[in-house]
This record gives C-alpha cells, sequence and structure tokens, in this order.
C-alpha cells in the first residue's frame, strides 16, 4: 500500500500533461519549484501530492471523485511570475482549490490579485508573514504553518534561554524577512535582549562583504539570519564566517534544512533555530508512510500534507468542490469536535463527513486553526552537530 500511494503521488505531480476524466477534479500545488527554497519545496510538493493520492485511491471523495495534482511555480520572489502562475492553474487548469503558495510575498500577490477576484481558496502550508492574519481574502486563505508573530516569541525564548542577550539580525529584503525581523526584535526587546542592528539584504548576489562588515561593525554574540537557505541567507552566513564577523548563527525555518550544514561544513556546529514541527504522532506516522521517497521531517512538508488533506475534507463536508460552498468548512474538519484523524486515516475521515458525522484533522502538524485560519504554532528546536541538522527539543 506504501509502494502504490507514492507512485500515484508521482503520477499526480505530472497530471497537467496526462488527461482528465470527467469524475476527475484539480488542486493547485502551487509551490516554489525553482528559487531560494527549492531545496525545501523538493519535500514539501510530493507531501501534498501524496495526500492528493490517499485521498483519489480511496474512491470515497464525493461518491468516487478522483483527484489530479497540477503544479505550478511561484519561483518564491517572483510576484508577477506568481500571479501568472496561479491565473493558469484556475482559469486555464480550472483547479478547484491551491495547496500554497509559499514564500509570503508572492503567496499575497497570488491571493488579493487572483484568488480573491476569482473565489479560490488557497492553504498554505508555509507563508508565515504576520500581515497575512489580517489581508482581505473573503475567507478564502488558510494555512497550517504559524504566523511569524508566534515564531519571533519561539526564537526569543530559544536564544534566551542558551543566555544570549545582545544580537545582529539580518533579513531578506521581502514580506517575509520583515515581517520576521519586525516580531522578533520587538519579542525580544520585550524581554529584556538588545538587537544590535536590524538589515535587509538582497538574494541572488554573488558577494556580501558590505552586508557582512556592517553587522560585524554592530556586533551582537550571533547572528539571526532570517533569510532563505538556498540564496542570500547561505551568502551572509559564508561570508561572516569567511571573515570572521560572526561564527554562531540562529536559524530560522526559512533557513532550516540539510542542505545548509551540507553547503556550510563543520563552521556551522553549534548554530541554532527553530521551524514548525512536532514530534506527535501524526509526525511519525507522515514519516513512516514516506519511508524513502522523499524527507517527509523537513520544514512544511508535514504542513504540506495537512494542507492538501484538509481542502479535501472540507469538499466533502461541503458535498461541492466549489470553493465557495466548502471554504466555511475548513475551520470545522480542522478542528474539535469530532474524530481526531492522523495521515493515512483520510479515507477514514472521508467516510466519518459522507455518513454526516464530524471529524478533528490532527495531521502530520498537529493541526488546529485560530483566528484568521492559520495554525496556533507548534515548532522544533533544531542545532547543527556534526554538519548535520538535528532535533534538540519542541516547543
Amino acid at each position: 500500500m506504501k509502494k502504490l500511494l507514492i507512485s500515484a503521488a508521482v503520477a499526480a505531480g505530472m497530471s497537467a500533461a496526462s488527461a482528465v476524466s470527467a469524475e476527475e477534479i484539480k488542486l493547485g500545488v502551487f509551490l516554489g519549484l525553482t528559487g531560494p527554497i527549492e531545496s525545501l519545496v523538493a519535500n514539501m510538493a510530493p507531501a501534498a501530492e501524496m495526500a492528493i493520492a490517499e485521498v483519489s485511491e480511496s474512491g470515497k471523495l464525493l461518491d468516487g471523485t478522483t483527484v489530479a495534482a497540477v503544479r505550478a511555480d511561484t519561483t518564491c520572489v517572483d510576484a508577477a511570475a506568481a500571479t501568472a502562475a496561479i491565473e493558469r492553474l484556475i482559469t486555464s487548469e480550472k483547479v478547484s482549490g491551491v495547496i500554497g503558495g509559499d514564500c509570503s510575498g508572492v503567496t499575497t500577490a497570488a491571493l488579493t490579485n487572483v484568488a480573491v477576484p476569482n473565489g479560490m481558496v488557497m492553504v498554505s502550508p508555509s507563508a508565515t508573514s504576520p500581515a497575512l492574519s489580517t489581508v482581505k481574502d473573503n475567507d478564502l486563505f488558510f494555512r497550517t504553518a504559524p504566523s511569524d508573530a508566534r515564531q519571533g516569541v519561539v526564537m526569543t525564548e530559544i536564544i534566551m534561554d542558551r543566555g544570549i542577550k545582545e544580537v545582529a539580525v539580518t533579513y531578506t529584503n521581502n514580506d517575509y524577512g520583515k515581517g520576521l525581523a519586525d516580531a522578533f526584535q520587538t519579542a525580544f526587546e520585550e524581554a529584556g535582549g538588545s538587537v544590535t542592528i536590524s538589515a535587509s539584504h538582497e538574494d541572488g548576489k554573488a558577494d556580501y562583504a558590505a552586508e557582512v562588515g556592517a553587522l560585524a561593525s554592530a556586533g551582537g554574540e550571533v547572528l539571526v539570519v532570517a533569510g532563505y537557505i538556498d540564496q542570500g541567507g547561505k551568502g551572509i552566513i559564508q561570508g561572516s564566517l569567511d571573515t570572521g564577523a560572526f561564527d554562531t548563527f540562529v536559524l530560522p525555518d526559512g533557513m532550516v534544512g540539510d542542505a545548509l550544514p551540507e553547503a556550510i561544513g563543520e563552521d556551522l556546529n553549534g548554530s541554532f533555530g527553530q521551524a514548525p514541527g512536532t514530534d506527535s504522532e501524526g509526525a511519525g506516522k507522515l514519516v513512516e508512510m514516506v519511508g524513502d521517497s522523499f524527507d517527509a521531517s523537513s520544514p512544511f512538508a508535514a504542513e504540506s500534507y495537512d494542507a492538501a488533506a484538509l481542502i479535501m475534507l472540507a469538499m466533502q463536508a461541503a458535498g461541492s468542490t466549489d470553493p465557495e460552498e466548502y471554504k466555511g468548512k475548513l475551520m470545522d474538519v480542522a478542528n474539535a469536535p469530532g474524530e481526531q484523524i492522523l495521515p493515512g486515516e483520510l479515507a477514514k475521515a472521508l467516510e466519518i463527513l459522507a455518513d454526516g458525522g464530524d471529524v478533528d484533522y490532527v495531521g502530520a502538524s498537529n493541526v488546529e486553526l485560530i483566528g484568521a485560519g492559520e495554525s496556533a504554532g507548534n515548532y522544533r528546536e533544531i542545532e547543527i552537530k556534526d554538519s548535520a541538522l538535528s532535533t534538540v527539543g519542541y516547543r
């Protein structure tokens, strides 16, 4: 069964080129297939497609409706490209829901410019800007990742628990970076800490000597890098190590992944940080289901599986694939009351809903949607040891 689901997920990812039956619906997998978090999306996209394949193969969604995934590239950083990509999903591919976007800026652009005017539901697994909590979305936008307002507090706790009271901050110059940097600085200073400098950096540069020089001049016990794992954040770290400006780095979610210690090596040992994650039963079950097909413990992979699952369960609860009909069921299926549902149990959830019952989708990321339809927030604390990512606790 495990191999069958994985094979189906791969096939689902190629659905744009395959024939689609009249009984089949499409879901957009709208993530940065290229760009500064490509190494993370390599695990996020197949996780979403795994949930889609699980539901489709069950034959239990809306009297046997099958589901296909259609991928589209947000690029993570190019708002115009992301807007064009989601417009294609909605107008050409005729998707009934969108898993994504990923990075906050392109997600905001796609939501406000295309999804809202077209009445399309988006469930993001990784867009974390606090500004998305108050965006005018006509109740069409949800996220299985927590807001960076929460991450700023968690990061403060992790740093303070290590006895560090003075930090420098660099952030990628976009909605994600600025939102996280501001949320962190507010929380850190309220806790009695001092931020020596909070300076932006641009992605895509070959040299970060000027940025590193400014950060070094301001000083600090550690450098908080609110950037991207495959782009400027990595460049800032390498430049800091090369010049001796800093030797310990705090790594928020956009910097957490195996690709960073693999690229930097042993000089990154001792650096630490956090990313959304839990040690829940559901998280372990997803890892077991996936096997070695992809890394289900990678940041936002669990949230991607859950984003896809929630859309399909909401459709079942509403008895409709129309976003305007099922958007009101997202919060219902994500929260109590109801029978708790874990990864691999989507067929069971569909049966319960078809019979008029209630489900409480716990999923792989311990889902609980609050406020504006976003995750309450669970975090995995990490540290780089022996040139590899290790988990040291949960918050």
